[in-house]
């Protein structure tokens, strides 16, 4: 078995969410629930078949995210993983009615941050075996963080005054 990573290019403001899932009709699943949660959504989704032509399925309202999508799933090569790159919504937005589509088995990472996946390599395929989402923390927040990150959460409208 080898064990390498991939980099995840991350489109300019985009999210991105990576997950694995297990249907060919996952791509139009995830279509449905994306736009069902967040209407004005710019999304891309692509999705590796694993059993037939092994394809990379895809659909999305964005072509620049929808193209993204299909080469960064092609360079993953992960059998029944998925990505889903996203603009004009966060991953909160939508994470609930993701999980709530019957094909996705989990979900790796929702995340803005500079992603990296692990990928593991058999004679068979490849497989997810994690991602790396972000850096390593730096300390413990103080008093002033607290404040900072409270703050932050109710400028954006997830907080109540």
């Amino acid at each position: 078995m080898e064990i390498f990573h991939r980099s995840v290019e991350m489109p300019r403001e985009a999210n991105v969410i990576i997950g694995q899932a297990h249907f060919i009709k996952t791509v139009e699943d995830i279509y449905e629930a994306l736009v069902n949660s967040v209407p004005s959504i710019r999304f891309g989704v692509a999705f590796c078949e694993a059993s037939g032509k092994c394809l990379v399925r895809s659909e999305g309202n964005d072509a620049e995210l929808k193209q993204a999508a299909e080469r960064m799933a092609q360079e993953i090569g992960a059998g029944h993983c998925f990505i889903v790159y996203m603009r004009d919504a966060y991953p909160i937005n939508v994470l609930r009615a993701l999980k709530d589509v019957p094909e996705v088995c989990s979900i790796y990472c929702a995340t803005a941050n500079p992603v990296e996946v692990v990928i593991a390599q058999t004679g068979q395929g490849r497989g997810i075996l994690g991602v790396i989402d972000g850096a390593s923390p730096q300390g413990i927040e103080a008093a002033a963080d607290i404040q900072w990150r409270k703050d932050l959460l109710r400028r954006i409208s997830y907080k109540l005054a």
